[in-house]
C-alpha cells in the first residue's frame, strides 16, 4: 500500500512539474512585443500579461504608488535591444535588461535593470543600468490585460487599465 501511495505521489509531482513549463496555461500568460526603430535597432520585450479582473490598479494590484513593479507578471519582463540606443535621450547599451517601473501619480520611472533572468519580484536597485522619468497618459481604451506595444516610431507603450505609459527608444 505504501508503494502505491509513493508511486502516486511521484507521478503527481512529475505531472505538475511538467505542466509548469507550459507558460500559456498561466493566469498571466506570456506575450512578446517587437519593433524596429528608425536607426535599425530591434526592440524585443518578453513579458507576462496580468489582468485587471475587476480590481483597482494602484490599490488592489500593481503598480502600487511608490513601489517598484516588475512591469508585468511572473518572471522579470525582459527588454532587449540589438544595438546601442537612447531611451528618452539617455544612452542604453545593446543587451538584455529586466524592465521595471515605479509609478508616482502621473510621473513614472522606467527602470532598465542589468539582472534580467530572474523571478520578477527579485529586484535590486544596485543593478540598475538606466532610469528615465516619463509622464503617464490616459489610454484610448481600457486594457483589461497588461499590454506592451512598440511603434514604428520607437515609442514603447505600457497599456493597462486606463493607463498609457509611453517612452521613446531611438
Amino acid at each position: 500500500m505504501k508503494s502505491i501511495v509513493l508511486f502516486a505521489t511521484v507521478c503527481l509531482v512529475a505531472f505538475t512539474a511538467c505542466g509548469q513549463n507550459d507558460k500559456t496555461k498561466r493566469a498571466s500568460p506570456p506575450a512578446v512585443a517587437t519593433g524596429t526603430t528608425a536607426s535599425g535597432a530591434t526592440i524585443t520585450i518578453n513579458y507576462s500579461q496580468p489582468s485587471v479582473k475587476g480590481r483597482t490598479i494602484g490599490k488592489d494590484l500593481e503598480p502600487l504608488p511608490g513601489k517598484v513593479w516588475r512591469t508585468g507578471a511572473n518572471e522579470a519582463t525582459v527588454f532587449e535591444v540589438n544595438k546601442d540606443v537612447k531611451v528618452e535621450g539617455q544612452a542604453l547599451p545593446a543587451g538584455k535588461y529586466g524592465l521595471y517601473s515605479l509609478a508616482t501619480g502621473d510621473d513614472w520611472v522606467i527602470i532598465f535593470n542589468k539582472t534580467w533572468k530572474q523571478w520578477g519580484t527579485e529586484y535590486s536597485e544596485a543593478a540598475d543600468a538606466l532610469r528615465v522619468k516619463v509622464k503617464a497618459g490616459k489610454a484610448s481604451a481600457f486594457a483589461e490585460k497588461f499590454t506592451i506595444s512598440v511603434g514604428k516610431d520607437g515609442v514603447v507603450h505600457l497599456l493597462w487599465g486606463a493607463y498609457d505609459v509611453p517612452f521613446k527608444v531611438e
